[in-house]
């Protein structure tokens, strides 16, 4: 691998976490009432999307949509069956019941979306449904928001309508 290739990961990694770092730190200001730096942290975490799709143009990493749905389904069941269920051991191990719960969350829920990427590659031009998305754990669902979240019981008014 090239040292520009390499350089074009790390740096679509750090954009692509200051995006969901700043995207936090917007939340959190608008819940201490502190608009103008929730608006800036917005506006930062835009300014570094632009900047991580850029670097993934850059190293040719958008394909097309069956070759992105295909790699979208690989790096899916990656983690919920190589990544997390090791970090969520090291958590429990650790007493780190916070950092265990999280993880245990997204492995269930990343499931969830390697079958949702598999019925899109089955059928990538279907008329979308509707979609919602637990804001508490990320479960994915179709159609309507349900009652309960199947993942992590949290109530179907936390469900957040995607376009």
């Amino acid at each position: 691998m090239s040292k520009t290739l390499e350089n074009l990961k790390e740096a679509f990694a750090g954009e692509s976490q200051a995006n969901r770092k700043y995207l936090a730190f917007a939340h959190k200001a608008e819940q201490e009432k502190m608009p103008y730096a929730a608006r800036i942290f917005r506006a930062a975490a835009d300014a570094e999307t632009i900047h991580a799709h850029a670097h993934l143009r850059a190293m040719k990493g958008i394909g097309t949509t069956e070759e992105n749905l295909k790699e979208a389904i690989s790096g899916e069941v990656f983690e919920f069956t190589e990544m997390y269920p090791g970090m969520i051991k090291d958590a429990a191990a650790e007493g780190e019941k916070s950092a265990e719960r999280s993880m245990d969350l997204a492995n269930k829920a990343e499931q969830v979306h390697a079958e949702m990427f598999k019925k899109a590659l089955a059928e990538p031009g279907k008329e979308a449904p509707k979609v919602f998305v637990c804001q508490v754990c990320g479960h994915i669902a179709e159609d309507h928001a349900p009652d309960t979240c199947p993942i992590c019981g949290a109530k179907g008014h936390v469900y957040k309508e995607i376009d």
